[in-house]
């Protein structure tokens, strides 16, 4: 069977599982949009410093929401014992790691697509014109926190602590990406929008060369 044969059926049961349940999904978009909220009451949002530091609150958001939703993406596996079945399986080990990144990157991008109309309202910043710019921005950085998430979710998945082990791997490898989308979000929403090419061009970079990464190591992290 093909890598993208087997990752689509693999996607196909992630969708399915959450669809029947509904848990994961609105759990990560409710907690996301809290977070949201909360942080716009310690600014005034007439203010200028809100279009500074804005994009850094919505990122972050952003983060503890794929924190919060990839945790469980092997957990359940070990929980429901199919972990050595699907291992068993005659498919690729990366069509699984691909599958799961699939899903994830659906979920979390649902997600992004709920909060930024609630950001845009509570910051005063207007999306008008820099929508599709702002698009590239977010699915990149979004593979990056993704395609790291779902690796460590797999390294994770089998340790006793894996709910407080997964946030200690993901976010120091993932400050350069955080860095570089909150950077490029600024120059989005500034006075003068811009696209800045090379932070895009990191974040790209950053996302060729995990996901290369984890094609070449997926024997040995789905062993582990």
């Amino acid at each position: 069977m093909s890598i993208a044969r087997a990752a689509a059926i693999i996607l196909g049961k992630e969708l399915r599982t959450e669809l029947r349940a509904r848990e994961l999904l609105s759990t990560t978009v409710v907690f996301a949009l809290i977070v949201i909220v909360l942080f716009s009451f310690a600014f005034d949002p007439t203010s200028v410093e809100t279009r500074r530091y804005g994009p850094g609150l919505l990122w972050i958001a952003f983060l503890f929401a794929g924190s919060l939703m990839l945790n469980p993406t092997f957990a359940r596996e070990q929980a429901n014992d199919t972990w050595s079945a699907l291992r068993a399986a005659p498919v690729p080990a990366f069509a699984i790691l691909l599958g799961k990144m699939l899903a994830n990157l659906i979920f979390l991008l649902l997600t992004e697509i709920v909060l930024l109309p609630v950001f845009s309202v509570l910051y005063n910043v207007s999306l008008q014109g820099i929508l599709w710019r702002l698009a590239t921005v977010l699915a990149l950085g979004t593979v990056g926190i993704v395609a790291t998430g779902t690796v460590f979710s797999a390294i994770s998945a089998q340790a006793r602590m894996r709910e407080m082990l997964l946030p200690l791997l993901l976010l120091p490898v993932l400050v350069p990406v955080l860095i570089a989308a909150v950077e490029a979000t600024v120059a989005l929403i500034g006075d003068q929008p811009v696209l800045d090419r090379t932070w895009v061009t990191f974040l790209a970079g950053f996302d060729v060369v995990f996901l290369t990464a984890s094609w070449l190591l997926c024997d040995y992290l789905m062993e582990e």
